[in-house]
């Protein structure tokens, strides 16, 4: 966290920041949150009594538009100000202020390093004018190994010259370890996201993300690990890697096995019992990284993979690459490696010329794919994107019987791979203590996306439940399931979580 003397006219005041969307906007915020309490603001996620409301927006699919509409207006109604950021608000930027004057701005990421100025402006009656969209992707240049001396504002990546206490001024120059982390963490939990790159090489023809969020661009490993640390005194024992493309990282610093060499580094990080590589590209998942997730210690073998369909022509269709045979090859390897290993995907139905033997083939590899968790989305138009203006668009009432149908055989098959793990031993990272329920997740289970262990007392002793905190890491036997869901005997405390200062465990 960076701390910095307050100016008069910011000391005092409160902005509330409301994160929507994934989990690379909750580092976003807390860049965001970052800033402004280096400017004194004092920084909340209640909107109650605040005088800003700064809203991190998700503008993926239609649905997460509306919500983030819908959070906008509510904050409107509590007599705050409001202001809009995010990939929504940076995705439509004037069109969004003309269309919601109930918020006082809408931010591009450009605005986010002078963040603290913009909301004073608004709450000076100030005229704050909404940028007019780019896709920025153009803003970096084609080459990815010349992106890193562009200037281009990333979310998420930036550091501070401004550290806490004043002394020595840090520059571009300073390593890593000696600058201050630009970060303040908005939940206190044992789990933290931790932003690998940003932006997408990749030309799927259904997203529209790599236009507002830009090129691929990673961060230096020196970077990470020093805000691994950071994250680990301030009590995270589990690190979640984000990106829009995990699998990237590194060819822009000129070694595309980069992931390969840090993820045994992060794992090293005194304090962190585990760490999890998310929003994985089959068509990039080499056997090395395969073998790094699935046998280094501290990290999860867990492979969250981005299928989105299992036929050729869809995929084709989709400028994707793969087919059942080989995402089920992928999926084999890493299990001849780790039978216990933990995958996860999303699957689009409806999308432009999708077929009933298309469908049948995304059933056929669903129903041998052994999946942990399956999200399932609906086929959509959205702006921009390449597969708006394709042929042979799917009936609406087509898509729904498919996303129904394909909705339940996900439901069924999650539950049957979750029994598939009655009586094995798991290791669960302890949540969530609430009227003596213990949640936690095993070692396949994300947070917010997958299922979660549900820990119970054991009927001869072992275990003290009451002893458990969050961040403690327990082996337990599974007996019994709900779902998706697993409930488990704990028979071991592997490693205890730090006792807070001044408590005892």
């Amino acid at each position: 966290m960076v701390s910095a003397t307050s100016s008069s006219s910011t000391t005092g005041r409160r902005v509330a920041l409301l994160t929507l969307g994934c989990a690379r906007n909750e580092v976003d915020s807390e860049e965001l949150a970052a800033r402004l309490d280096a400017d004194g603001w004092q920084v909340t996620t209640d909107g109650e009594g605040a005088d800003v409301v700064l809203v991190n927006t998700c503008g993926f699919v239609e649905k997460a538009k509306q919500d983030s509409i819908e959070t906008l207006l509510a904050a409107a109604d509590t007599g705050a100000k409001v202001v809009a950021a995010g990939c929504m608000a940076e995705r439509y930027g004037r069109e969004l202020a003309d269309s919601l004057p109930e918020a006082g701005a809408v931010l591009s990421f450009d605005d986010y390093p002078d963040i603290s100025a913009r909301l004073n402006a608004v709450l000076a009656g100030e005229q704050v004018v909404a940028h007019t969209p780019r896709d920025r992707r153009e803003l970096l240049p084609l080459t990815p190994v010349d992106r890193h001396a562009s200037g281009v504002v990333l979310p998420g990546h930036a550091q501070t010259s401004r550290p806490a206490g004043g002394g020595l001024v840090t520059d571009e120059h300073t390593p890593a370890h000696l600058r201050p982390v630009l970060r303040h963490r908005l939940d206190a939990g044992p789990v933290a996201s931790l932003k690998l790159a940003s932006g997408c090489d990749r030309r799927c023809a259904f997203c529209a993300i790599p236009a507002f969020r830009g090129a691929f661009v990673s961060r230096p490993p020196e970077e990470l690990l020093a805000e691994a640390e950071w994250l680990a005194r301030t009590g995270v024992r589990e690190l979640v890697l984000v990106s829009e493309n995990s699998t990237s990282y590194g060819k822009d610093l000129g070694d595309p096995r980069l992931l390969e060499k840090l993820l045994p580094q992060l794992a090293a990080v005194t304090g962190i019992v585990r760490v999890r590589a998310s929003y994985l590209q089959p068509a990039e998942t080499r056997p090395g990284l395969v073998e790094t997730i699935a046998t280094t210690p501290g990290v999860a073998a867990y492979f969250d993979l981005s299928f989105q369909h299992s036929s050729e022509p869809v995929l084709r269709r989709m400028r994707r690459f793969g087919s059942t045979a080989r995402f089920l090859e992928l999926l084999g390897s890493a299990r001849d490696l780790a039978p216990a290993a933990g995958a996860r995907s999303n699957f689009i139905v409806g999308f432009p010329g999708e077929t009933r033997a298309d469908v049948d083939e995304l059933v056929r590899f669903l129903s041998e794919a052994r999946l942990d968790a399956i999200g399932m989305f609906d086929y959509s138009d959205e702006d921009g994107t390449e597969a708006a203006g394709l042929p042979g668009k799917v009936a609406s009432a087509t898509i729904k019987r498919r996303y129904d149908r394909l909705s339940a055989l996900a439901d069924e098959l999650c539950s049957q791979r979750a029994e598939e793990r009655l009586g094995s031993t798991v290791e669960v990272l302890v949540d969530t203590i609430d009227g003596g329920q213990i949640e936690g997740r095993a070692e396949h289970q994300a947070p917010e996306v997958d299922g979660s262990t549900t820990l119970v007392a054991p009927a001869d002793g072992g275990v003290d439940l009451a002893a458990l905190r969050p961040g403690d890491l327990v082996r337990a036997t599974v007996t019994a399931t709900e779902g998706v869901d697993l409930i488990a005997v704990p028979v071991e405390l592997v490693s205890a979580a730090a006792s807070p200062p001044g408590g005892a465990r």
